[in-house]
């Protein structure tokens, strides 16, 4: 079991919770609230990445992986081009 990953899992299992079904985009960096047009499909699309990145870390570090930095860099990574994604086709 690794401990860390799952940490960060929970941390981003929280945060998916208050972007996803709360609507707290407020929460979210690198965003301009005032530049997207559609603020529900934001917190839609950025709550899902987070909570299938939240999954990912969980289960990995249930399993006891002995790359723990892989696995986060995939999460990371998903992120990442999650904020790509919405920088380029919600924020007009």
């Amino acid at each position: 079991m690794n401990h860390e990953l799952m940490i960060f899992g929970v941390v981003l299992a929280i945060f998916a919770y208050l972007v996803g079904i709360k609507k707290a985009t407020w929460l979210l960096a690198g965003y301009n609230q005032k530049r997207v047009a559609d603020q529900e499909k934001l917190a839609t699309s950025v709550g899902l990445t987070y909570a299938l990145s939240a999954l990912w870390l969980l289960i990995w570090g249930l399993v006891g992986v002995a790359n723990s930095e892989l696995v986060a860099s995939i999460a990371v990574g998903l992120i990442l081009l999650q904020l790509v994604y919405v920088q380029m086709k919600m924020v007009g």
